[in-house]
């Protein structure tokens, strides 16, 4: 299995470009590296996203919109881990990624296991651990 990379895969309902375009203005080092769109013979879906690839800050992602209805959404069971460098950057993270979003673990609560920890699900459905050691 040489150069097998493991990717996250996210089925946005229609929002895969919105959400791509939100998570390379907020991490670092982030780009837009590929969009592959729906063409008219999908019907309802031309111009939306077929398949995305995008980095964030080193780490390749993929995005979709995908024609199925899924009776499945995100769980918060599998949520993306950020190691935040310092307090300023948990408490941007934290305010971006809650806007419009679910805070399921307040960055505001001492949990006993690092200096601050937040747990998210941001407007698109992914789940965020936000942990400052």
């Amino acid at each position: 299995m040489k150069n097998q990379m493991i990717r996250s895969l996210t089925f946005q309902d229609g929002n895969a470009e919105n959400a791509m375009n939100f998570y390379v203005e907020l991490f670092d080092n982030s780009k837009i590296i590929n969009v592959t769109r729906w063409s008219k013979e999908q019907p309802n879906m031309e111009g939306k996203i077929m398949q995305a690839t995008f980095e964030l800050d080193g780490n390749i992602f993929m995005c979709s919109d995908s024609p199925p209805i899924h009776d499945w959404n995100f769980t918060p069971a599998v949520s993306m881990f950020i190691e935040c460098e310092n307090e300023e950057e948990i408490k941007r993270l934290n305010s971006k990624l809650s806007e419009k979003g679910k805070v399921m673990m307040s960055i505001d609560y001492d949990y006993g296991f690092s200096k601050k920890f937040g747990f998210i699900q941001d407007q698109f459905g992914v789940s965020w651990q936000l942990n400052l050691n």
